[in-house]
């Protein structure tokens, strides 16, 4: 037996002295600081915050086919240095996408061998593959993504009403969530106008208004309410949305949100032109609706915070021409999650306790991953993230594990550092190094 203990321990009542005890990779009970039994190994973090480890439901990791941009080893080893230590896959970038039963198959033979950390993955919802669900589900995917609008990716068709309805009845059958990138393209305008300067973040800005998100939300909203899908929007942005979603969750709706780091940390009018590691789909939005949102997480109305981890090819990123109607759209933060978010909810009086609902238990209910991550109580993995709340560090891009460096946080000066994160009981990272060879598995529906 091992007992992980410190002064500060986030369990389920509350932050209290108190020691994690673990027998074959799950908690066995969290009891007192001083209790320890007979013979077991005792790793005692002394004021370090220990909390569950973070489950990242909306990460891109690309592979196959798109390893370039990112792959499972380097996305799983930037998760563990980050406290991480359960993502789910998106289906898209990778080659093929996954939205089939066939393509699920190259993803999980592609990430054999190379979990440092926990994986689930979801599915895609693209027209035409209705026949496909079920068969994804019993394999083991977690639920399923669509997009309203072109994903960028040509093989991941965007869905409409005609579409998205029968998908939704089938995934309600199936109990399994889906979740929706909600923007349409009708309120986008079609083109720049005339002079405008495509190096400008405000042009960038212009080009995907709220309108676009808000309309989206209302058709996935009312769907939801309508087929009784479990429905869940990404990298909410919008603040004019909000009422949207309260309105339909007070309803009675099974619908969620979660917004992002880079929406709760940066503000539109601190973009500087010409920078595109901040471009994103939806965009960073102004200050005041970037306070919108943190109220909404107060209140309820958002659930959690996902990081979107979207990198690409620094290439793709077109930094010397600057265009933001020519740059991949992504931001990169993996790693930085904990810290980013942390550093502005302290600022607003949110408690480490609000971090873990955010960040482990409430994506853990979405994934269906409830009964082992998320939480620490006894009989779930031993999955945990030991961290220094109060120490600052400013971030250096040069030694983040993602597979490139080009990130929008490079500089900025964050709180939060993490000192070890265990998965199942064993240390996975240490003091700034990755430990032990990768030890992570699937996490199948």
């Amino acid at each position: 037996m091992r007992v992980v203990r410190s002064r500060r321990v986030l369990t389920p009542e509350g932050v209290r002295a108190a020691s994690v005890h673990i027998e074959d990779g799950r908690i066995a009970a969290v009891a007192d600081f001083d209790a320890r039994p007979a013979g077991a190994e005792l790793l005692d973090f002394g004021e370090a915050l220990v909390m569950p480890g973070i489950v990242d439901t909306h990460v891109h990791v690309n592979e196959p086919g798109r390893t370039e941009w990112e792959g499972f080893r380097s996305a799983t080893d930037a998760a563990a240095a980050g406290g991480i230590t359960s993502i789910v896959d998106m289906p898209l970038n990778s080659v093929p996408v996954t939205t089939s039963l066939k393509a699920f198959e190259e993803k999980r033979a592609a990430a054999r061998g190379q979990l440092r950390i926990d994986a689930g993955f979801w599915g895609g919802v693209v027209p035409g593959n209705r026949g496909e669900l079920a068969p994804m589900v019993r394999a083991g995917v977690l639920g399923f993504k669509c997009f309203l609008i072109d994903s960028g990716i040509e093989e991941f068709g965007w869905v409409g009403e005609p579409e998205l309805r029968p998908a939704m009845e089938e995934l309600a059958r199936l109990l399994v969530p889906l979740l929706v990138h909600a923007e349409l393209a009708g309120p986008m305008p079609t083109a720049p106008e005339p002079g405008a300067d495509l190096r400008k973040y405000s042009t960038y800005l212009h080009s995907r208004p709220r309108a676009s998100e808000d309309q989206a939300v209302e058709l996935a909203a009312r769907l939801c309410a309508e087929t009784g899908a479990r429905t869940h929007i990404v990298h909410h942005s919008s603040s004019d949305a909000l009422p949207t979603l309260r309105d339909y969750k007070q309803r009675g709706a099974k619908l969620t949100a979660e917004t992002c780091p880079h929406y709760l940390h940066f503000a539109a009018e601190d973009v500087p032109d010409g920078r595109t590691e901040f471009k994103c789909a939806p965009p960073i939005r102004e200050r005041e609706n970037r306070e919108a949102l943190w109220a909404a997480l107060k209140e309820g109305v958002l659930d959690m915070v996902a990081s979107d981890h979207s990198p690409c090819s620094p290439a793709l990123k077109k930094q010397e021409q600057g265009r933001f109607d020519e740059a991949w759209g992504g931001v990169s933060g993996l790693q930085l999650a904990l810290p980013v978010t942390w550093t502005q909810a302290r600022l607003r009086g949110f408690t480490e306790r609000d971090l873990g609902r955010w960040l482990c238990a409430a994506p853990a209910r979405l994934a269906g991953l409830s009964g082992r991550k998320g939480s620490l109580l006894a009989g779930l993995d031993a999955d945990l993230c030991v961290w220094r709340p109060e120490e600052a560090f400013t971030v250096d891009a040069a030694l983040l594990h993602h597979k490139h460096k080009l990130t929008p946080y490079a500089g900025q000066q964050l709180y939060g550092v993490v000192q070890a994160t265990f998965l199942r009981g064993e240390q996975v990272f240490q003091d700034g190094a990755l430990v032990g060879a990768p030890r992570g598995v699937e996490l199948l529906s």
